[in-house]
């Protein structure tokens, strides 16, 4: 049994389409394409648009989202770019470096010298570290989501909505990636 009725499910992915793209869907459709993203799709469901229509959208979108990446760079370059990360150590709590600052740093340290001396020993590594780790995940993310969402039975979102990252068998689903260290074994002699 599916969580999310067929009328739910249409509307998660109608409102996983930015508005530009709204606007193109209605006039592929010969809709009145003026007014909110809410008003968009409305006459959308109002019109009866099939859901294979909204997903065969949405999947050429992604398609041209996923070129437009590779125009950047290759599949095969930003993998490579991904393996010169050589620690995944993250200096401070995802979402809390502005408290990490303010409760040993700003309110702590009264000396001038004492405190730029702490930012360049520590803080400088922490954001660091922070930043390459925030990147690593974003990039292996956009990497797997990307190989995910081409599967026929893949319908991606289009910008984000809390929770949703890809529609599955028409159900939401909330895509985690954990990253994993592979050790590898040295052969002994």
């Amino acid at each position: 049994m599916p969580l999310f009725s067929p009328i739910e499910v249409m509307n998660l992915k109608l409102s996983c389409i930015p508005l530009i793209h709204l606007k193109m869907l209605a006039r592929n459709l010969g809709m009145d394409d003026t007014g909110s993203a809410a008003e968009i799709i409305k006459r959308i469901f109002g019109k009866g648009v099939k859901e294979e229509v909204v997903d065969g959208f949405i999947k050429q979108r992604y398609i041209e989202k996923i070129q437009e990446r590779r125009a950047t760079i290759s599949d095969e370059d930003l993998k490579q770019e991904l393996k010169k990360v050589r620690t995944f150590t993250w200096g401070v709590v995802q979402g809390q470096l502005d408290q990490k600052i303010q409760t040993e740093y700003v309110r702590r340290i009264v000396r001038y010298e004492e405190l730029v001396n702490n930012v360049k020993a520590k803080l400088h590594s922490d954001v660091t570290n922070y930043v390459i780790c925030t990147w690593f995940n974003h990039w292996t993310t956009v990497l797997i989501e990307e190989h995910i969402s081409t599967h026929p039975r893949v319908i991606p979102t289009l910008k984000n909505i809390k929770g949703i990252d890809i529609f599955f068998d028409g159900q939401p689903f909330d895509l985690k990636v954990t990253y994993l260290r592979v050790a590898t074994v040295q052969p002994q002699q």
